[in-house]
C-alpha cells in the first residue's frame, strides 16, 4: 500500500508553513499527502495580514471525505483557529485508529496570533486526549499549562512541562527547544520511553514553518510504519538539514522558509 498521511491545517499563501509545508514534507519523505483546510491566511515572510476560517461543517465534511476513501496511515493537525473548528476536528477523528500528531499552533513566526485565546481550553479538552503525540514549543506548553488547567504542575523545566502535558491525555509529548537559548537546540521526547535529540543551533532567520515541518515529518514516518522514537529521530534529522539549507533559498524579505526539498535541488541550473 502507498503510505498516506493527512494534514489538517491552515493555508499559508507564502508557502512556507501550514498545509503547504506539510504537503512538501510528506512528498520529500516519500509519503502521499491528503489535506483538510481549516483556514485561509493572507501571509508572506513578514506578516499575516488576514485570516478567514473555514466553516466547521466544511471541515467535518473534508475529514469524512478523505477518511471514507483513502487508507490514511497517520494524521497531522496544525492550525485550527477557533473552538468551533477544534470541536469539528475532534468529532471527525473520534474513534479513528491511526496515530495523530498534534502541533498546537498558536502564533506565526511573524508574531501574529493564529489561535484565538478562548480556543486554548477547547484544544486542551477536545484534542489532547486524542493525540498520539503532542509537539509544543515552550510558549505553547506554557499556554496549555495555565494554572487553572494544571494546578499541581509547577512546570519550571521542559521535562516537567512535558510530564504535566502527558497527564492531559496524549501518549507522547515532544517538547521542542527552538525557543530556548544556547548554542545547542534540545528536543525532549517524553512517553513510554524518553529520548533526547540535540543539534547545533543554526544561525539563520529562515525558520518559517519549522514546527509544521517537524510534526508533518513525524506523521510521515508513522504512516510508513515507524515507531514513535524512529519517526521523531528521522524527522529531527530531516528538519535540521532543511534549516541548514534554508539560506540557499532566496524567498521574501522576512523570515524565509526552510528548504523542504534540500535533498533534491538547491539552485536551478540557470541561476
Amino acid at each position: 500500500m502507498t503510505a498516506i498521511a493527512l494534514t489538517i491545517a491552515g493555508s499559508d499563501s507564502g508557502g512556507g508553513a501550514g498545509i503547504q509545508a506539510d504537503l512538501k514534507t510528506f512528498s520529500a519523505l516519500g509519503v502521499y499527502g491528503a489535506s483538510v483546510l481549516t483556514a485561509v491566511t493572507a501571509q508572506n515572510t513578514r506578516a499575516v495580514t488576514a485570516v478567514e476560517m473555514v466553516s466547521a461543517r466544511l471541515v467535518k465534511a473534508q475529514i469524512a471525505a478523505v477518511l471514507d476513501d483513502l487508507a490514511v496511515g497517520a494524521i497531522k493537525i496544525g492550525m485550527l483557529g477557533d473552538p468551533q473548528v477544534i470541536r469539528a476536528v475532534a468529532e471527525g477523528l473520534r474513534g479513528c485508529a491511526m496515530p495523530v500528531v498534534l502541533d498546537p499552533v498558536m502564533v506565526a513566526k511573524s508574531g501574529d496570533r493564529l489561535l484565538a485565546a478562548e480556543a486554548v481550553s477547547a484544544l486542551r479538552d477536545e484534542l489532547l486526549p486524542l493525540a498520539t503525540l503532542l509537539t509544543p514549543n515552550l510558549p505553547e506548553a506554557a499556554a496549555l499549562l495555565e494554572p487553572e488547567a494544571a494546578p499541581d504542575a509547577v512546570a519550571d523545566t521542559p521535562a516537567a512541562q512535558g510530564r504535566a502535558l502527558l497527564a492531559m491525555g496524549p501518549d507522547w509529548v515532544l517538547m521542542k527547544g527552538g525557543h530556548a537559548a544556547g548554542a545547542v537546540c534540545t528536543d525532549l521526547l517524553i512517553g513510554p520511553e524518553d529520548r533526547v535529540f540535540r543539534a547545533p543551533r543554526i544561525a539563520t532567520r529562515n525558520t518559517h514553518g519549522t514546527g509544521c515541518t517537524l510534526s508533518a515529518a513525524i506523521a510521515a514516518g508513522l504512516a510508513q510504519g515507524m515507531d514513535m522514537p524512529q519517526a521523531v529521530a528521522r524527522a529531527h534529522d530531516y528538519l535540521q538539514s532543511a534549516i541548514a539549507a534554508a539560506d540557499r533559498l532566496r524567498i521574501g524579505s522576512g523570515h524565509g522558509p526552510v528548504h523542504h526539498f534540500h535533498a533534491f535541488w538547491m539552485e536551478p541550473a540557470w541561476a
